[in-house]
């Protein structure tokens, strides 16, 4: 690259707000829902290299958290894997969650593998991949067994970077409950930033009321079943306290609706994420996940593994495309060094 068209991505850095300015890197953080943004891009990305080996999951999850970042222009970013064995607490009290969730494969792509096994197995291989490719880049990245990564993202957020002004990236809707004045809501994919008035503005409920929204409607995902009858319109007539700026809690909700009391008890411990209930132990480690050097840039790393995967029609300029989104995210990591 010549040193006139490196020069030229330095300011259009600083244009977007690449200077330090003095700032923490605990500051502006971008939290990302790792497997939930995968799967999304994995389900309709066909790309393939010259070797004709799937790399959309790889290929789409890298553009994507490229261009939220360039964006947002956080200071940090913390992306969050669901743990080996999902959620054990949701489990025990629920043995029917998630029990019918489906792989989510390329419904318009059926024919680019020879068996739904071996798309799983290409899955699996690119989500490892791509956690290759985070290892070399200046982002934190966390998972933990058993815990989902709603969890590990609720207890950052409230309990942990509580001086912080945050935004989670996922089409996850719980987020959605924890949307104030310092924390938002990105959704890909209705190219939407939800803050509190925006989550009043579409649902007519507060932020600090969605989860009640969440626990009537349910979540088919998730095979969590809701109240019957009950949908966005009858909450909003049967409840319309919810709309107000202050948290309504569990016993008005039931005074109001006490024959539907075991659900709205059931649901309620399953969704809300304002105080998750993780063991101590994985508070523990989050907490100095957190407080942990940010891992620095290795760019001629992350460039061997590009040209080892064959990904140049994807990325077509690696070099820019690192040093515009990440070379300001590496001087903030740098900071964390020389502490």
């Amino acid at each position: 690259m010549s040193n006139a068209k490196y020069l030229s991505i330095l300011d259009e850095i600083k244009k977007k707000g690449g200077s330090l300015d003095g700032g923490e890197p605990n500051d502006k953080v971008l939290i990302i829902d790792g497997l939930n943004t995968f799967i999304r891009v994995f389900s309709v990305i066909p790309t393939t290299n010259e070797d004709g080996i799937h790399i959309g999951g790889i290929v789409g999850f890298l553009r994507s958290i490229g261009y939220v970042i360039n964006m947002i222009r956080p200071t940090r970013v913390i992306i969050v894997f669901d743990g080996k064995g999902g959620s054990n607490r949701r489990r025990k009290i629920y043995p029917e969650y998630k029990q019918n969730r489906k792989t989510k494969y390329r419904v318009n792509r059926s024919n680019s593998f020879a068996s739904q096994d071996d798309e799983k197995m290409n899955m699996i291989m690119q989500i490892q991949r791509v956690v290759e490719y985070l290892d070399t880049l200046p982002v934190t990245v966390l998972s933990y067994d058993n815990i989902e990564a709603d969890d590990t993202i609720g207890y950052i957020c409230r309990q942990v970077l509580t001086d912080s002004k945050i935004t989670i990236m996922s089409t996850d809707k719980d987020f959605l409950q924890l949307a104030n004045g310092r924390i938002k809501i990105w959704s890909p994919t209705k190219k939407k930033m939800y803050d509190e008035d925006k989550v009043l503005d579409e649902y007519g409920i507060s932020s600090h009321n969605y989860i009640w929204y969440r626990v009537l409607d349910g979540d088919k995902s998730d095979n969590i079943s809701g109240v019957r009858g009950f949908g966005l319109k009858t909450i909003q007539k049967k409840l319309p306290f919810l709309s107000e700026n202050r948290i309504v809690k569990l016993d008005e909700v039931l005074d109001e609706l006490p024959e539907h009391k075991d659900t709205i008890e059931l649901n309620y411990k399953l969704m809300q994420l304002s105080d998750v209930d993780i063991s101590g132990s994985t508070k523990t480690k989050i907490i100095d996940a957190v407080n942990s050097p940010i891992n620095r840039l290795i760019k001629f790393k992350f460039e061997k593994m590009f040209l080892e995967d064959k990904l140049f029609t994807a990325l077509p300029n690696v070099t820019s495309w690192l040093l515009n989104n990440f070379n300001q995210l590496n001087s903030y990591a740098e900071k964390t060094h020389n502490k």
